[in-house]
């Protein structure tokens, strides 16, 4: 690859303005001409001919065509823009039903299938055409580009992969195997494989079955150990993989389906048979070949497999351990059941006890809690005929009771009540019980399809994205383990895990690439037991979390210490904020809890027009102020005597502190040099690297770097495009990546009132593995409640654990590809992330493609390495694997989706696409994605179609989630939204983990007037309450109770006019409505049961994420009522439908 193609992608070396879009595999920039990928912007999108004619109607979402492939047609309208299918109440018209699956996408041509995997049914036809949003004014003028996501294209090969001689692909499991090899190429990838593919889909598990309809539909659904009763095949699940592309679409009606045969002979799609001997090629996701070494610069790999010794720390981490539901029951015969022998008595997997987890409050324990829900397996009825002797309608309704709650149909048009009244837990993977008891934590890892497709084929059909979201430094209680050498594969560089196959007490079997190895001699000796000859019972095959203690080997110079920089605006709009008087008290009360050791250095740049060093060396009476006023050529005035030992030196550094806020209170310099200060900081640091930590004011208007106001505040309700989402310059982002070579990340904390361009600014921070905190409208005492924010942000910021000099590198088994990402951090090769600074509240994404053919695989693995070195010196290894299931059917696909990991992949695309292309681009293709996902379940899955939007019960919230990121200040139009603060919701959705970002995305609201002990929680002898959840509307409200919104970085305490005056004296402390403060952001402490119960509860809430929430009590009245209002989603506003008319949206679109 040229290195001019590697800088591009990381927007050097170009004079241009670069998008700080995702940054992509290198891989994926040798496009065929008119492919894209991840969300990258269509080369030939002309926005005349991709949109259609504004609606007449305000609010209304014009879902832009969706059109993969020319020979489909693109959505049409058939009513007037203002129109809605039907008046509520009324029925609604849908599509008759289909007999084949319609493709989007041109099969993937990849390893061709060994013999039919289906018995033969009847041909798949064409699809029929395919229309656009109902909004279009020329509803017979097709389309011809698309704002949609080809999410699930695989990135072209870079020359062909080397074949190994590799054993057959086995097992996951710890299990005696005899070993084979066989030698076979992969077959060549033709271009038709990397036609784009279609846009996102999601699915989700759910917990509460709702009222109304019952299941209809028939699904090829089949777990580990439980078989479903043999029924007909449906057309809709006849996939096959050699078939040619699909022709132009029909113009006749649609053609009938007609009931297929029992089968006879071959087994099912959902049937798993014994993986047959594989062809094994290289490893995947691998920079280096198996025989190069494996020494590159801050590479995670280094030479030699090497094997655990020594002592272990005590195992305290939370482990996933559920058990399947139900006993598994017997197959019918002549059916090949997916199983895993069981193993051998010396090598069964004996999971390690596991410490319970605090609860914890409801939309965290959505995305945080460990897999609880197990799939409901089949229930096989002992006795009678089974389907396949009955007709078709009563071979349907005997299935109604064995359909997974997963797949239940759900009527949205008519439940209305879907929302859970408590968490929503990940799906769990349907994995055996032994593996599923040691799986990643889905805290950690998690995956938007826990069942992966076996081919990229089936995948574009689902028309779900595929992709990882990762937490990888999370604060965790986990086993560590002290080794002079680590057992990695020889030739992909695997970390061993619970996952990899022991053929005998000699060798294991990777489980990415399928070689086998050796086991050294010092891992036969297992230092938890102290007993020798049991490689499987060590610690790091126990666990699928663990952190190794590196040896010397993983090292390019000795650890570096902990160094901060501080680099703080001084310039009279800052001092006028009083940020530095809350600053300096709290790096003065936290300065002991600094994370470091004897080595730890400090260091303090102020600026304002000029650059303000100061001299703190040891022996010193009072730190001396050294002042450069030439920003044009910056230099160090005495480079030794600025960054300091903070033990040797701490009685200076405390009187600075002490000083600093009087220094400069009398001054009137208004303007701001900080690209000066920044390269000044850079320079200080560049020999060690460390962490910057830049407080900002204003815009920055001297020097390099200097930018001028890029909004109009009369344009921020428009709705047209919004502009300057990217950045001005690249100054920011090129000092972020000098920053990121020498190991030194910044953060940015900007407490302004006014516009800073946090788009260009934000860079510093993005491309350095920084963080960002923007306190809007900060002053010290017109807002108490962002300096109550500042300051609790403050000490975690300050006491919180951290990583210097890390890389992460993600691998997955051999098949997968990951051709994009999404965080803060620096691209260094195809797949190492390069993180001068880790923290541990900081969350990544990738997408990813399924290149190869899956076929012969009962499961995949992904596995994350964290190399850094911790405040204390040590370089240590964190290392997450993930296992998940193949399957061959779609109901299975949809089954496994996790709505909520696939709504975070989405939030985290549309960012980069808003910035790419256009914000109204984004936000049709993510409508675009709900009505995709929908349309493929109607037409793929159900088999008995019938009116009304349905939807599998694990993808019912799905639309609504897809409309609070429509609402959310990141995506939202005709609401007047500040540029920076959209600029920061985007910045939040892509890199906060997604417990926190799903609550920005859609908050909690709970009834708090009428808190009880029944159902709470006991946590550290305190009473935490537990009221249900509440759906985002107004109709929720009553103005005789008060209600909590908690939206992340945000609570709102809504008091109704008639409130219980009960509660305004227990709990507020006043005797009346009239009497509540405008600006109260703090309950009082009173000695009352109703006053400890809330305050129990809002403090529960708060301690369940890393950054302080504000509190905002209001009234009625109250000026942020319209705030609290914005985040009822299901409400319709001047600009927005509401959730109803949403869902009468999406149903016109899926039925045409």
């Amino acid at each position: 690859m040229s290195t001019a193609g590697f800088n591009s992608q990381n927007g050097t070396g170009t004079g241009q303005a670069y998008a700080n879009g995702p940054s992509q595999n290198p891989v994926a920039l040798q496009q065929l001409p008119g492919v894209n990928y991840g969300m990258t912007h269509q080369p030939t999108y002309n926005p005349m001919q991709a949109k259609a004619p504004a609606p007449a109607g305000p609010g209304l979402y014009p879902t832009g065509p969706y059109q993969p492939i020319p020979p489909v047609s693109s959505y049409q309208s058939g009513l007037p823009p203002t129109s809605y299918p039907a008046p509520p109440g009324q029925p609604l018209l849908t599509r008759p039903p289909m007999a084949g699956l319609p493709s989007h996408t041109p099969p993937q041509s990849a390893s061709p299938s060994p013999g039919p995997r289906l018995p033969p049914a009847q041909a798949t036809p064409p699809p029929p055409p395919v229309s656009s949003s109902s909004y279009y004014q020329t509803p017979q003028q097709p389309q011809s580009m698309t704002p949609t996501w080809q999410y699930n294209t695989a990135p072209p090969p870079m020359g062909p992969p080397a074949s190994m001689n590799t054993p057959p692909r086995g097992l996951p499991a710890n299990h005696v195997s005899s070993a084979a090899s066989s030698t076979a190429p992969p077959p060549p990838v033709s271009s038709a494989a990397y036609s784009s593919a279609p846009p996102a889909h999601v699915s989700h598990s759910t917990t509460q079955p709702g009222p109304g309809m019952p299941p209809t539909s028939l699904h090829g659904y089949t777990q580990s150990g439980t078989a479903p009763p043999p029924m007909n095949p449906m057309a809709p699940h006849t996939y096959q993989p050699n078939r040619a592309p699909y022709g132009p679409p029909p113009t006749g009606p649609p053609p009938t389906m007609k009931p297929a045969p029992p089968p006879t002979g071959p087994p099912m799609a959902n049937a798993t048979p014994p993986p047959p001997d594989a062809q094994c090629g290289g490893a995947v996701n691998s920079t280096l070949s198996p025989t190069e070494p494996d020494n590159q610069e801050g590479d995670i790999e280094c030479p030699g497999t090497m094997a655990g010794n020594g002592p272990q720390a005590p195992n305290s981490y939370n482990h996933v351990d559920n058990k399947m539901a139900g006993p598994p029951q017997p197959g019918p015969p002549g059916r090949h059941l997916g199983h895993y022998p069981s193993l051998p008595p010396g090598y069964q997997n004996t999971p390690t006890p596991h410490n319970a987890t605090p609860p914890m409050h409801p939309a965290l324990q959505a995305a945080t809690q460990p897999y609880t829900q197990a799939p409901q397996p089949y229930q096989q009825p002992p006795v009678g005929p089974g389907p396949a002797q009955l007709s078709p309608s009563l071979a349907a309704m005997s299935l109604q009771s064995s359909t997974p709650e997963a797949l239940r149909v759900v009527n949205l048009l008519q439940e209305r009540n879907l929302l859970p009244p408590g968490p929503i837990p990940a799906p769990t993977p349907c994995l055996p019980q032994d593996l599923q008891k040691i799986n990643c934590n889905p805290e950690v890892f998690r995956c938007t399809l826990t069942s992966i497709p076996q081919t990229q084929s089936l995948l574009n059909k689902a028309k779900m994205p595929l992709g990882l979201l990762l937490h990888p430094f999370k604060d965790l209680s986990l086993p560590v383990v002290t080794s002079s050498t680590i057992v990695r594969c020889r030739s992909c560089r695997t970390y061993i895990n619970p996952f990899v196959s022991f053929l005998d007490q000699r060798r294991w079997k990777c489980n990415l690439c399928y070689r086998v190895n050796d086991v050294p001699e010092e891992f036969m000796y297992n230092p938890v037991s102290r007993s020798y000859g049991e490689p499987h019972k060590r610690p790091e095959v126990q666990n699928a979390t663990i952190e190794f203690i590196a040896p010397s080997e993983y090292m390019l110079r000795p650890p570096q210490p902990a160094v901060y920089l501080f680099v703080l605006d001084v310039s009279h709009n800052a001092v006028e904020t009083g940020y530095l008087n809350v600053f300096c008290q709290s790096l003065l009360d936290n300065i002991n809890a600094l994370p470091g050791d004897s080595r730890t250095k400090v260091g303090f740049i102020t600026f304002d027009s000029t650059i303000h060093f100061y001299n703190l060396q040891e022996g010193l009476s009072q730190p001396q102020m050294l002042i450069v006023s030439d920003i044009e050529d910056i230099f160090l005035p005495t480079p030794d005597s600025l960054l300091v030992n903070l033990n040797e030196c701490k009685e200076l550094v405390q009187d600075l502190l002490k000083s600093l806020p009087t220094l400069f209170e009398k001054t009137m310099e208004t303007q701001s040099a900080l690209g000066s200060a920044l390269q000044a900081a850079f320079k200080l640091l560049s020999p060690t690297g460390g962490r910057m930590s830049v407080f900002q004011t204003q815009l920055p208007n001297l020097g390099v770097g200097a930018l001028q106001s890029r909004e109009d505040p009369n344009q921020r309700a428009s709705a047209k495009d919004i502009q300057h989402l990217s950045p001005a310059t690249d100054f920011y982002k090129k000092l972020a990546l000098d920053c990121s070579g020498q190991q030194v990340a910044v953060d940015l904390f900007l407490l302004s009132s006014q516009y800073c361009d946090l788009a260009s600014l934000g860079c510093i921070s993005r491309y350095s593995a920084g963080s960002i905190y923007y306190y809007p409208s900060y002053h010290h005492q017109h807002n108490p409640a962002q300096v109550e924010c500042f300051q609790k942000d403050l000490k975690r910021y300050l006491t919180r654990k951290i990583g210097f000099e890390a890389v992460m590198r993600i691998r997955c088994t051999k098949g997968l590809s990951i051709h994009t990402f999404h965080g803060n951090f620096f691209v260094r090769s195809t797949d190492l992330l390069s993180l001068p600074n880790v923290n541990p509240d900081a969350g990544f994404a990738v997408q990813m493609s399924i290149e190869e053919n899956l076929d012969d695989m009962q499961v995949v693995s992904f596995q994350a390495a964290l190399l850094y070195t911790s405040s204390k010196g040590e370089r240590r290894i964190r290392v997450h694997t993930l296992c998940l299931p193949v399957v061959n059917s779609l109901s299975d696909i949809f089954a496994g989706a996790d709505v909520q990991a696939i709504t975070g992949l989405l939030a985290c695309m549309a960012t980069d696409r808003s910035v790419t292309a256009s914000l109204s681009d984004a936000r049709d293709a993510m409508t675009n994605a709900s009505i995709d996902s929908l349309s493929s379940y109607r037409q793929s899955v159900l088999t008995i179609q019938q009116p009304g939007l349905l939807a599998p019960a694990c993808l019912r919230l799905f639309p609504l989630y897809i409309l609070a990121l429509l609402k959310q200040k990141a995506f939202r139009t005709g609401t007047s939204t500040r540029l920076d603060d959209r600029v920061f919701a985007m910045c939040q959705l892509k890199y906060q983990p997604l417990a926190y970002s799903m609550l920005m995305i859609h908050p909690s609201l709970y009834r708090i007037d009428d808190l009880t002990d029944e159902g709470a929680l006991n946590i550290n002898e305190r009473t935490i309450p537990q009221p249900r959840l509440l759906q985002l509307s107004v109709e929720k409200l009553s103005r005789e109770a008060a209600f909590l919104m908690d939206a992340g970085t945000v609570m709102y305490l809504w008091i109704g006019r008639n409130c219980n005056p009960t509660f305004l004296t227990q709990v507020l402390g006043v005797p009346s409505y009239a009497a509540v403060p405008d600006n109260l952001y703090l309950l009082p402490e009173l000695d009352t049961a109703e006053s400890q119960r809330t305050r129990a509860f809002i403090g529960w809430l708060r301690d369940q994420r890393p950054f302080f929430p504000s509190l905002h009590i209001i009234r009625d009245e109250s000026q942020r009522k319209a705030s609290f209002m914005q985040n009822m989603i299901e409400d319709r506003t001047e600009s927005a439908l509401s959730y109803y008319e949403f869902l009468l949206h999406l149903q016109q679109q899926i039925s045409k």
